[in-house]
This record gives C-alpha cells, structure tokens and sequence, in this order.
C-alpha cells in the first residue's frame, strides 16, 4: 500500500505538470470560442493540431519509452542512454523540421491555407522544440523530480496564456486579420522557447553518441512503439481529420464543415479533462512499473493501481458529466449544440487509462510489438467506425467510433496479456463501477432542474453519495492494505 500511496503522490505532483498547466490552456476555451474565432476558425485550429499530434509522435520515434526502459536496465549509465536516446530525436526532428520548412508552400497549399505558409514553419519548429526538451523531461520524471518537471510545464503554460491574451485582446490595435489563428501558433512557439532556458543544463551536457552496439536494440524496441504512437493518433485525432472528408454537405444545414469542426474540438475539450487525469497518471505509473517488475507480488500490485485508477477516474466522469449545465458556460451558446458527446468521450478516454495500465506486461516482457499490433487495430477500427457512422451521425458518429475502438483495444490487451504475464485484475468489480456511474449520469442528466443553484447543490449530493458508496465498498479492503503486517512469533524463524 506503501508503493500505491507514493504512486498517488507522484501522479498529483505530475498532474501539476499536466492536469494544472492544461487546466490553465482551458482558458483559452472562452478566449477563443467566446471573444476571438468563430466555429469556422476554431476548426482551422482544430484542424492543423490535429496534424501536429500525429507528427509529434514520428519527431519522438518512440524514444521517451526506450530511455526508461534501458536506463532502468541494471547496470546502465543512464548518461550514455540520455546521450543516446537525445541524439536520434534530434537528429529525426531536424530533418523534419528541415524538410517541412522547405516544402511550406506547398504543404499548405494542400491543407486548403494557401496565403500562410507561416503557420507551417511555426508549427514545425515548435515540433522541434517539443522533440528536443521530450528526453531531459524524461529524465526528470525517471529520476522521480516531479516537482521540477511540473514548474518548467506550469510556466510555459503561463507564457502561452499571457500571449494568447496579448496578441488576441491587449494588443488588439495591431492584430492583423490576414494572421488570425496563427497568433495562436506563434503563441505556441515562443512560449515553448522557453523549454530550451529552463532545460539548459541536461541540452548542453549532452554529447552526441552513435554507439551502434546500443543504438541498434534501441531502434527495435523503439521502433513498434513509434508505430503504436502513430496508430494512437489516430484513434486520438483522425476524427478530427476527417470529419470533413466524410461528413455529407448539408449534414448541419446552413453550416459548412468547419463549422462542424470548431463545434466538435470545442466540445472535445471538456472530454480532455480525463485525458489529463490519465496523462498525469501515466507519467507517474510508467517508471513506476517498470521499478517494481522485479518484485514478486508485482502483479498483485499493478491489479491494485488499476482498481483504484478506475475508481477515481469514474468520480471524475461523474463530476464533469453532471455538471456540464455550468461548465458549458465556458464556450458561447452556439457550441452548446455538441455537447451530448461529452459523456462517451469520457468514458473512452477512461477505456484509454485503463488500456495504459494493462499494457505494462507486453513493455515488461520487451514484446512492445504486441502493442503495435493491438493500436493498429485500434486504428482500423477507428478509421472505419468514423467511415462508417460520420455520414449518419456526424460528429457523434465520430465519438461513438472513439469509444468502440479504446474499449475493445482495452479488452484486447487484457485478453493478451493474461496469456503472458498474469495479473489478478478484478474485471467484474471494475466494469460494474463503470456501467453503475454511466447509468447514474444518463439519469441525473434527465432530471431537469431550472435553478442552478438547486441543481449545483443536487449535483454536488450525488458526488458525495457515490464517495461515500465507494469508500464503503472498499473499506474492508482500504483497511487490510493499511494495517501493519503482524509481528511475526518468536517460533517462526524455528
């Protein structure tokens, strides 16, 4: 119990690094949607973000994993892995970062932005920067220095916030309208600038290193989860994507498909608050795992972590779910129209949490291809539920697409998993906490209350309740977790 507490405490001091700095980006939902962009414009901003998540992960070619998992190894020098794993990042993003630069033009020529090749250069160098700091972040997080890891996040998402208001409010005598959305990609791109000053120590002490004896195990390990990467991109960002390919003219009448876009991303932020959660969770638990694989009572422990990760994680569904007749006042009315997603996006995101816990074995067992495979099919069968469902339900189409693919994806690697390395989940107790919590919001949200106040309040019981609920449900097991072990008898030892 000692480990889960000390897993817990790691996970809110890197959820300050996570979860605080996205809360404060939350604030550009309003900045954004309310004072600044119409749905058309914000769905420009949703468009090529879009873009940049899948190639983020092609920048980082699966290095961050392989950095913890061979500098965890006994006996490395966890400076020649740095050097290593820093080495071909830097050397994958340049090209890119090269290349894109290059072929601004027309790049954006084919993103339908034929007047702002800028907004190409800019997002590319901040995909360099993102690249060139992922490894020092790493190493904090494996040297377990949460707290300096959560500092250089939470300031550089003050930065963006300060210069999202400049360049869109204070500064409004100068906005220039042939730039509108980019000044939310420049924003990005000085205020990641800033990851180079704060991670200057770890960037000019590293050395470049071709050690070819190391660097060929760390491209196959690598490698699987790059593509793994990619293929949860596009579970994560295809819809995003392709809700203008294949949503039918006329689907929303009188709204062309940017509009649909900008209503989707917005509403697809509050479904991010899960995905912070689970972020946060996973910076923490991945060195964690890989720490504790070599005790034998591992597995008892890893089913724990995940019990109590879907508690949690189904009060946090439970908590913005019910409440979205206040949150939904952060966005202007006419994004209101999407919100019924919101729900199932949380929960695919929890299938999402849930997955990350239960693929610790095949990282384990060093057959990250395992991961590969299951992701691909995640892919496949996200590319064609959005194929399939977008032309007859649009965006909702789209989120029940994400939910179908992080469910079967989850059950798919526990099904797997158990073959190879065995952990006593505890399946039946996990989804009745699920389908019980999905049950009380499609109830609680058909009971109308016009006061919101009243409605705060009745809200706020039913929270209550249900961690009332859950501790009692527990407590029997909280209590034997907690309890000292008993002394052993001066006869055992005989």
């Amino acid at each position: 119990m000692s480990k889960i507490k000390k897993l817990a405490g790691e996970t809110i001091l890197y959820g300050l690094g996570s979860m605080v700095p996205r809360m404060l980006n939350f604030l550009l939902l309003p900045l954004h949607t309310k004072s600044v962009f119409s749905p058309e414009e914000y769905g420009v901003i949703t468009y090529l973000f879009a873009y940049v998540g899948f190639l983020n992960v092609v920048y980082m070619f699966g290095m961050e994993t392989t950095f913890f998992r061979f500098a965890s190894k006994p006996g490395a020098n966890q400076k020649t892995i740095f050097n290593q794993a820093q080495t071909i990042v830097l050397l994958i993003s340049t090209l890119l970062t090269g290349l894109f630069i290059v072929c601004a033009k027309p790049i954006a020529s084919s993103l339908e932005i034929p007047n702002h090749p800028q907004f190409i250069t800019w997002l590319a160098l901040v995909m360099l920067i993102d690249a060139a700091v992922a490894i020092p972040f790493a190493q904090l997080r494996l040297n377990q220095k949460p707290l300096i890891f959560s500092l250089g996040k939470i300031i550089n998402v003050v930065i963006l916030l300060g210069l999202n208001y400049y360049f869109l409010i204070y500064n409004k005598d100068n906005y220039d309208p042939s730039i509108g959305v980019g000044y939310v990609f420049l924003a990005n791109l000085i205020a990641n600038s800033f990851y180079i000053l704060f991670l200057i120590k770890p960037l000019i002490t590293w050395r470049p290193a071709f050690n070819m004896t190391m660097l060929r195990p760390m491209l196959l390990y690598a490698f699987p989860i790059m593509l793994t990467g990619v293929a949860g991109m596009t579970n994560e960002l295809f819809s995003r994507i392709t809700l203008q390919w294949w949503l039918p003219k006329n689907f929303y009448p009188g709204q062309s498909d940017d509009y649909a876009l900008g209503i989707f991303g917005a509403c697809y932020k509050y479904a991010m608050l899960m995905s912070l959660a689970v972020q946060a969770f996973r910076f923490a638990a991945e060195p964690f795992f890989f720490s504790n694989a070599a005790d034998k009572k591992s597995p008892e422990l890893f089913a724990k972590v995940n019990h109590y990760f879907i508690i949690v994680c189904c009060l946090l569904l439970l908590g913005v779910a019910i409440n979205m007749d206040i949150l939904k006042h952060i966005t202007d009315e006419k994004y209101w129209e999407g919100l019924n997603v919101v729900p199932i996006l949380l929960l695919a995101y929890l299938f999402l949490g849930v997955y990350y816990n239960l693929c610790v074995w095949f990282k384990l067992t060093d057959q990250t291809y395992y991961g590969t495979i299951i992701s691909v099919g995640g892919a496949v069968i996200t590319i064609l539920g959005n194929y399939l469902l977008i032309p007859v339900a649009g965006y909702f189409g789209s989120s029940v697409a994400t939910l179908v693919c992080y469910f079967l994806m989850m059950a798919a690697c526990y099904a797997i998993g158990q073959k190879f390395y065995p952990i006593p989940y505890n399946v039946t107790k996990g989804l009745s906490y699920i389908i019980a919590t999905m049950g009380i919001v499609y109830l609680v949200n058909s009971i109308s209350i016009e006061n919101q106040l009243i409605a705060f309040g009745f809200h706020t019981a039913i929270i209550l309740l249900y961690m009332a609920s859950a501790f009692f449900i527990e407590k029997d097991e909280l209590k034997r977790a907690l309890s000292p072990p008993a002394p052993k008898s001066p006869d055992s030892n005989k």
